[in-house]
């Protein structure tokens, strides 16, 4: 950020009620968490309630209250990646969370309040549906091809170069061939081994801020407005040994709602009600989209992800 890059009545920008001093990234708690350490008890009278242990984050990707990840400079968008890395595996490491999500939502279409730009981490108590389904299919097709499934689907993605949105040595960038929004985009680790944000090598981190920095631009472009969009961080879970599932590589998926510059698409009934998603655009075609977007030279060359140094509290009021 710069002086007076601050925003009048922001929350999130310098001198407001979450980060009263200039920062260059900032972590707090959120002030209306969806579960909290230690959660309230549950209420009594019924079997089907439990109580929900967990914590959630708020990232400030930099104290200036105007960008996005592709506009912030490089060394910042490094520093984004350092945060959440060591937020995730300081969340990780608690015995409690079965479960950590690092994610944006960006734009009003998708239930951001606030332009400020910034993400969130949850941890979760337990593994939630969607992941335990990931992990049976990961499993199952261990078994019957005795395979890792996202090596095969990194390979697929680099042999259909028509789907690739971004070049990037350590991580496949593409639409995905069955996507399930329009202008979907999956960042996948080309690395076996590559499970957690905490498994990035110095030179893989820089390659995945240069990604995220690279489709952001793209998305922008696209309709030539700051294009909302849902972002997640998959991380993977423990496994009956409590070692990160060995299958399962640090994959990030960008799900845009927009299917046309003033159309959304909306999940709806069919979606909702079996998980079926219905798209009627070619992955092909989004991909040529997206990689006919012209996009600035940035080099990376020069820049590496921060060691995070956490600054000390500010003094009590008085």
């Amino acid at each position: 950020g710069s002086a007076g890059s601050g925003s009048a009545g922001c929350p999130l920008c310098p001198g407001g009620p979450e980060v009263p001093f200039r920062y260059d990234a900032a972590v707090f708690e959120n002030r209306f968490p969806s579960f909290t350490a230690p959660p309230p008890p549950a209420p009594s009278g019924s079997d089907r309630l439990a109580p929900s242990y967990g914590r959630c984050e708020v990232v400030l990707y930099t104290d200036g209250h105007v960008g996005s990840l592709a506009t912030l400079a490089p060394e910042q968008v490094c520093r984004v990646v350092a945060v959440w890395r060591d937020r995730s595996e300081d969340l990780w490491a608690d015995p409690a969370h079965a479960f950590v999500l690092v994610f944006e939502n960006r734009g009003a279409e998708v239930g951001a309040t606030l332009s400020h730009p910034h993400g969130q981490i949850y941890a979760f108590d337990r593994v939630p549906p969607l992941t335990q389904n990931r992990i049976h299919v990961l499993a199952g097709h261990r078994e019957r091809c005795g395979r890792c499934l996202t090596c095969d689907l990194v390979e697929r993605d680099d042999e259909a170069p028509e789907r690739l949105v971004v070049k990037n040595d350590s991580f496949s960038v593409a639409v995905p061939f069955a996507a399930r929004w329009p202008y979907e985009v999956h960042v996948r680790a080309r690395r076996h081994g590559l499970r957690r944000l905490g498994d990035l090598t110095a030179g893989e981190a820089v390659d995945l801020a240069a990604a995220l920095q690279e489709i952001v631009v793209r998305y922008d472009g696209l309709f030539r407005f700051a294009l909302p969009y849902m972002m997640v961080v998959q991380e993977a879970p423990a496994g009956h040994d409590g070692r990160p599932l060995g299958d399962w590589h640090l994959a990030l998926e960008f799900l845009p709602p927009h299917r046309s510059a003033d159309k959304l698409k909306v999940r709806a009934s069919v979606e909702t009600a079996t998980g079926v998603f219905i798209n009627d655009t070619l992955p092909e075609s989004s991909a040529a989209q997206l990689s006919a977007v012209a996009v600035p030279t940035t080099s990376w060359a020069v820049v590496s992800v921060p060691e995070v140094i956490r600054a000390p509290p500010p003094p009590a009021q008085t």
